[in-house]
């Protein structure tokens, strides 16, 4: 495993890391407490020391279990967490301070911990980049010791732009091959002012491990049948925004003229490619997925000539759809 300097806070994050949002589930599956944590001593053991949760995920099973995981481990591992999402109505008048505080609070018992190493808001709506006062509020947790670091988890690349206003540690955007955008503008400025990238959704829910067809369906309580275009949670996450058709036949191409049988583990190198990425966190729902994912940080870079292929496919199939809405 190869260790990247985590932004301003000063960690040395392993540059692959776990995103926990499958952890102990799998693709809608009840969960399993054993095999969260199997997958997640399996992540340890091979050098992972970051991992990705938010006080969301399987209604807080996914913190409380990565809590008791880490006891006696917690110097060695840097925990992300999000909140905001548990919010319903999601709406901006509902980032305020008394949420914010009761969030941060359930994510301290629930993994049961005097101090949070980071605390994204979980992808706000727009107007919350433009209210500073709930920055004030960050900045107050952190003067009480309740967080050390905060940041933000994007959709929009314009939304992360209006963060770095901010005194945030960390930016956490999907980036993959097929959502390029954020390397134009986000990463050079994010890079000079120090702040932390996290990767999220880099295999684009699993298009770019290139094992999917025309032909495959997905169970009614995974996501990716039920979501597809946006209908329940944000239009940008499943798939990464992109028509599954088109991401199929662009994965098949990627696959081709990459002269690859794995494109997961080359799809998460294209990403480490990027200096400005501090972390990618794909997901993990067993110990076999963890030792799949932990490969990346071991192939060799890319090519110039490679680096051009997924340039080109995405600007032949991904670019004119979907690369001006984020």
């Amino acid at each position: 495993m190869n260790y990247r300097v985590f932004g301003k806070t000063g960690f040395k994050a392993s540059e692959v890391s776990l995103g926990t949002w499958q952890l102990g589930s799998k693709w809608g599956d009840p969960f399993d407490e054993q095999v969260a944590m199997n997958t997640l001593q399996a992540a340890y053991e091979q050098g992972v020391n970051l991992i990705d949760t938010a006080d969301i995920y399987q209604d807080g099973m996914s913190e409380h279990t990565v809590g008791k995981f880490l006891k006696g481990k917690k110097d060695k591992v840097f925990v992300v967490t999000k909140c905001g999402r548990k919010l319903n109505p999601h709406v901006s008048a509902g980032y305020n301070e008394e949420n914010i505080v009761k969030f941060v609070d359930a994510s301290l018992k629930n993994m049961d911990v005097d101090s949070l190493d980071l605390v994204l808001l979980h992808c706000p709506p727009t107007e919350v980049y433009r209210n500073p006062e709930i920055f004030y509020v960050l900045d107050k947790l952190k003067q009480q010791g309740k967080i050390c670091h905060y940041g933000v988890s994007v959709e929009k690349v314009d939304e992360a732009l209006e963060a770095l206003n901010y005194d945030i540690s960390a930016i956490e955007v999907i980036f993959n091959m097929f959502r390029l955008k954020p390397a134009e503008e986000l990463f050079p400025k994010a890079s000079k002012q120090n702040v932390g990238i996290i990767v999220r959704v880099p295999l684009a829910s699993g298009l770019l491990t290139g094992k999917y067809s025309e032909e495959t369906t997905f169970g009614k309580a995974d996501y990716r049948c039920y979501n597809r275009n946006g209908e329940f949670f944000d239009k940008g996450e499943t798939f990464s925004g992109v028509d599954y058709m088109t991401g199929v036949k662009a994965a098949r191409e990627l696959k081709q003229l990459l002269h690859t049988d794995n494109l997961a583990a080359r799809a998460l190198r294209y990403i480490l490619m990027y200096p400005e990425v501090s972390t990618v966190i794909p997901g993990a729902s067993s110990p076999a997925q963890i030792m799949e994912n932990v490969k990346a940080s071991s192939l060799p870079p890319f090519s110039h000539e490679e680096m051009e292929v997924v340039r080109q496919v995405y600007d032949k199939h991904i670019r004119p759809l979907v690369h001006h809405c984020w």
